[in-house]
């Protein structure tokens, strides 16, 4: 088993992608806590896993709100006591936010999925680097999307939020690269999920045309499927997945099971990261004086 005994956190695990990473990571050995804001829903999956857990395995479930202050410390005490130092943390939670014009949209609301999105990645992240650093051990997996490589017209709050996981990934990625914790990013696909059905729901006069069609051909074909993006998590949770850091990696388009075949040529590149293009990278000479 790829994670055996690791102790690991999933948050936002009470459906969809969430908690299909969490049944990955008790498949493949590991002891799970899991949290979400509906406690029923929460406790719910921890019964589910239970049932697939070997004996041994223990499951943590917990109502918690990831942009708290206080909940979150309060998480991982719970998880210090019930199972252990954490090994891993896959940051999952997410939401769209509004949808519509950005002039437009209740800024309460837009301020919120900033928070959801960002801030929900960055409290559990630095409860978990107080306790990677002191053993030099651990991995960060955050949750991207669409959002953080192209434009999402009339989901900017979604958007904007992405990109800057995208980003706070490879920061942290430096900052802990001596202390042997690794932090890299996940693009999951175009899931059907809950926030595929939100899409479909307000209808294409508030997300567009283009995307709204988009949703309705996604819906159809079936979605990328929820395993590909838990079985990325189980790679970069695992040993084989050593020294891969600061990248974001697309579950459905890159050979993120080989990366470890060339870990010395990425460690030294910019390959999966964010990075500005300037003319010279489309062959264009625009820095050349006018004749």
């Amino acid at each position: 088993m790829k994670l055996q005994n690791l102790v690991t956190l999933v948050t936002g695990a009470s459906q969809g992608l969430g908690r299909a990473i969490a049944e990955a990571f008790v498949r493949e050995g590991a002891h799970v806590a899991i949290c979400a804001r509906d406690g029923k829903m929460i406790n719910a999956v921890k019964a589910d896993l239970e049932r697939i857990a070997a004996s041994g395995q223990k499951i943590l479930a917990r109502a918690c709100d990831v942009t708290s202050k206080s909940e979150v410390p309060e998480l991982f005490s719970a998880l210090d006591r019930e199972l252990g130092p954490i090994d891993v943390l896959v940051n999952n939670a997410g939401v769209y936010g509004p949808k519509g014009p950005s002039e437009e949209v209740d800024l309460e609301e837009w301020m919120h999925a900033i928070e959801i999105n960002l801030l929900g990645t960055f409290l559990p992240t630095r409860q978990a680097i107080t306790r990677m650093k002191p053993r030099k051990r651990g991995k960060i997996i955050n949750l991207s999307g669409g959002g953080a490589t192209n434009p999402l017209p009339r989901i900017s709050a979604y958007a904007a939020a992405k990109a800057a996981v995208v980003r706070l990934t490879e920061t942290l990625a430096e900052e802990l690269r001596d202390f042997g914790i690794q932090v890299n990013a996940v693009a999951p696909g175009a899931l059907n999920t809950r926030l595929l059905d939100e899409v479909l729901q307000v209808g294409p006069d508030v997300v567009g045309a283009e995307f709204y069609q988009k949703a309705l051909k996604q819906r159809d074909s079936g979605g990328a499927p929820l395993q590909k993006g838990a079985n990325v998590c189980v790679y970069l949770a695992s040993a084989q997945s050593a020294g891969i850091t600061g990248k974001l990696l697309s579950a459905i388009w890159d050979p993120w099971d080989r990366l470890h075949e060339f870990g010395k040529t990425l460690d030294k590149s910019d390959i999966y990261t964010l990075r500005r293009i300037v003319p010279a990278d489309r062959g264009l000479d625009w820095d050349k004086p006018a004749s």
